[in-house]
């Protein structure tokens, strides 16, 4: 029997930080992916923080700090924005690999159930834009009313043209008399452009935004019903998993084991229990460069721009300069043209959506421009590579203030560091000193170092690498405060 929800039920809000957002590349890398950037151009930092910020009213009900279920090497980014956005303190699940949304929303589910028995789940992804947060926060109640009372409810967004890159909810009935909820008639999947319009003219298919709210209690038994081995492979990972300071790790024997499936597939499609609520919110799932060029602000020419650009005779174009070279356009249409430190993306508008397919083709030459930026995040702050050659390579490297790198050494490479800004505190073998601007130290082959940024501000320094292999595995970690050491 489930426990009886009530209006003081809590609501745990559930953020999805998993994918890698590759119709987005060459700004979404997959170790720094579309939710950790500030896409939608409004000043108000990445997506995940603005997901975070749009769950911290809790109109009228109990709202709790989030769950985010993430990749395990995303795991410090994830916490990093979430504090960005006022969650210092906030549950972490990590999956070792991904498996798409239904083993993701069951882990948080099981997690939920043993903080509160019962609770209502607002599921959201990390990476969609809400302009019109009023209208969706008038949604969120009316679900919250309905999932109390026992619906697996779905958002569906009002479609504004015939769009085939989203699959479509059909509304039914509306749901026990209540106003702005109906019964699920429906899903379908994504239609050509005949149906797209054809169900645009109908008036009653919504977009299917992949955003839920569920009672804990009914969505495990609903999971439970339809698809066992998720529910069976996902408790066992939890069960099994390790709590580490902020983060639940899943175990990666029992959780590779569950199969991979969207929520959808595995159980909206097949529950009676299913509601939908209609909004219309500004809503986009920032899915490829042409969305962000609908909904972003354009000139008098349609064009949608960022950075540095120069357009001539050019329309209804989205340029996006993000640190690489300024981009100047003379008499085209329609184009995307993306510039970052080290790659240029230019397509048209049209074949956005096969972005995904260029960025594999290009995983399969150079692995890097798919992986990484030319900036690459560490716990601890980040480094940049300036110069990279045979046998010497330059970085750029930021520490965060009362942060440390790892107690390390390497085999194949001496490093030299020069300080430009804030004090560090470096050791080397058994010597230990402290340097600040403008003041130099040469790390041996072989030796045991480190380095910590004992200031204020932070610390930047310049390392020059010289050795036969430059490689990142080339690091031996005897101790880190980031639990990243080698086990013993």
């Amino acid at each position: 029997m489930q426990t009886q929800l009530t209006s003081q039920t809590p609501i745990v809000p559930v953020i999805l930080s998993g994918g890698m957002g590759s119709r987005l590349w060459p700004m979404s890398r997959s170790k720094f992916p579309k939710q950790f950037l500030g896409l939608a151009g409004n000043g108000k930092g990445s997506l995940l923080e603005q997901t975070a910020k749009r769950v911290a009213k809790g109109n009228g009900r109990p709202m709790k700090a989030p769950v985010v279920v993430s990749n395990v090497d995303h795991r410090f980014l994830v916490a990093e924005h979430m504090k960005r956005a006022g969650f210092s303190e906030v549950d972490i699940i990590l999956e070792p690999e991904g498996r798409n949304t239904a083993p993701a929303i069951a882990a948080a589910a099981l997690y939920i159930q043993s903080l509160y028995k019962n609770a209502i789940m607002l599921v959201l992804p990390s990476d969609h834009i809400i302009r019109d947060t009023d209208s969706f926060a008038k949604a969120v109640k009316l679900a919250a009313d309905a999932a109390q009372e026992g619906s697996l409810v779905t958002f569906g967004i009002q479609p504004e043209y015939a769009e085939t890159g989203y699959g479509y909810i059909k509304r039914g009935s509306q749901l026990n008399g209540s106003k702005g909820v109906y019964k699920v008639s429906k899903f379908v999947e994504k239609p050509d452009q005949e149906t797209a319009g054809k169900y645009l003219s109908a008036g009653d298919y919504s977009w299917n935004s992949g955003m839920f709210m569920f009672p804990v209690e009914a969505f495990l038994e609903e999971i439970g019903q339809y698809q066992p081995e998720i529910l069976k492979q996902v408790k066992s990972a939890l069960d099994k998993g390790e709590k580490d300071s902020d983060f639940i790790r899943l175990n990666g024997k029992y959780f590779s084991k569950a199969p991979s499936i969207s929520i959808d597939y595995a159980v909206m499609e097949h529950t009676k229990k299913a509601a939908v609520v209609p909004v219309s919110c500004g809503w986009s799932d920032a899915g490829a460069w042409d969305s962000l060029w609908r909904i972003g602000e354009k000139d008098k020419d349609g064009n949608v721009t960022s950075g540095v650009t120069y357009a001539r005779d050019t329309k209804n174009c989205y340029l996006h300069v993000a640190g690489g070279a300024p981009v100047a356009t003379l008499g085209v249409d329609d184009l995307v043209v993306v510039s970052t430190k080290d790659m240029v993306l230019v397509t048209r508008k049209d074949r956005a959506q096969d972005v995904k397919q260029l960025m594999e083709e290009v995983r399969s030459k150079n692995e890097q421009l798919v992986e990484h930026h030319q900036r690459v995040y560490r716990p601890w702050g980040f480094y940049e590579t300036v110069e990279l050659g045979t046998r010497h390579q330059v970085k750029h490297i930021q520490v965060n203030p009362g942060a440390k790198l790892s107690v390390q050494m390497h085999h194949h490479r001496a490093e030299h560091w020069v300080i430009v800004n804030g004090t560090a505190r470096v050791t080397c073998d058994n010597e230990e000193k402290i340097l600040s601007e403008n003041q130099y130290t040469f790390i041996p082959l072989a030796s045991v170092h480190a380095i910590e940024n004992v200031g204020k501000i932070p610390l930047d320094f310049i390392e020059v690498q010289h050795g036969e292999y430059l490689g990142e595995d080339d690091i031996v970690r005897f101790s880190d405060m980031y639990g990243r050491a080698e086990s013993k």
